[in-house]
């Protein structure tokens, strides 16, 4: 792998180069930011203004190692994450791959590139009373992550687009195996929806990664379904709210 070229990527996707500044995170504040902090991006606690991603330095990184990893590893399948925003972690997983030559691999880049969609607490109590949905700086259109794709050299055959709510498109994707599958859907409910459809299609020996175990709902959502299935392999954390679990060969 180049390694300096996908470290060159992480510090352009996170954009710590020219240190773009951060939007004041409130639903009726949309166009006010903040300057620049280098200790809040390098751990992703801020929404960047510019950068295409919110993950900040140390998850993106991370997802850099572990998309490696599945590769040098052999891990048979190709890559998924669910909540993209601006397609950051999409575009770093497709450098990777182009890194390494590899073109019998794709990333799938799904959303509902229409922001987050009301809590539905009957179904799901433990989103009852989320407001995401308000936020719309969530809300990054299709069209604009293909361009962002594009400005990488990065938009091709082996970038598929999945649109909608996770519920609706991830059962029916005709997708999988997977090497590997990152997690950014912040709800118990679209966190829930994406480990059902996809964590039975992940390799034994691929790799899972959650990007909001910081939120209780996500976190639930986790907690109850390695629960369910019996799943014991360590969660290992990113930093304050990313983490990542390895699927051991004798799950199924």
């Amino acid at each position: 792998m180049n390694r300096l070229y996908t470290d060159l990527l992480i510090k352009i996707i996170a954009n710590t180069i020219y240190g773009s500044g951060s939007q004041v995170i409130h639903p009726s504040k949309m166009g006010e930011s903040t300057p620049f902090n280098r200790e809040d991006r390098l751990v992703g606690r801020d929404w960047p203004t510019v950068a295409h991603s919110m993950a900040g330095v140390r998850r993106l990184t991370n997802l850099r190692d572990l998309v490696q990893r599945a590769i040098d590893e052999n891990v048979p399948g190709d890559f998924i994450e669910t909540g993209v925003w601006r397609g950051g972690c999409c575009i770093l997983m497709r450098g990777v791959l182009a890194a390494n030559g590899i073109e019998d691999r794709k990333v799938y880049v799904a959303d509902s590139f229409d922001g987050l969609p009301p809590p539905d607490p009957e179904n799901f109590p433990a989103d009852r009373g989320d407001t995401l949905h308000e936020y719309r700086q969530l809300a990054i259109d299709q069209a604009q992550v293909e361009s962002n794709f594009a400005a990488y050299d990065l938009l091709d055959d082996q970038v598929v687009f999945v649109k909608g709510l996770f519920g609706d498109t991830l059962p029916g994707l005709k997708a999988g195996p997977f090497a590997l599958i990152r997690l950014d859907g912040d709800m118990y409910e679209s966190t829930t929806d994406s480990l059902d459809a996809l964590y039975p299609r992940l390799s034994p020996g691929g790799f899972a990664i959650i990007d909001d175990l910081a939120l209780p709902p996500c976190r639930q959502a986790v907690e109850d379904y390695r629960a369910r299935n019996g799943i014991k392999a360590e969660l290992h954390e990113i930093d304050w709210t990313g983490g990542w679990w390895q699927k051991p060969m004798a799950d199924n």
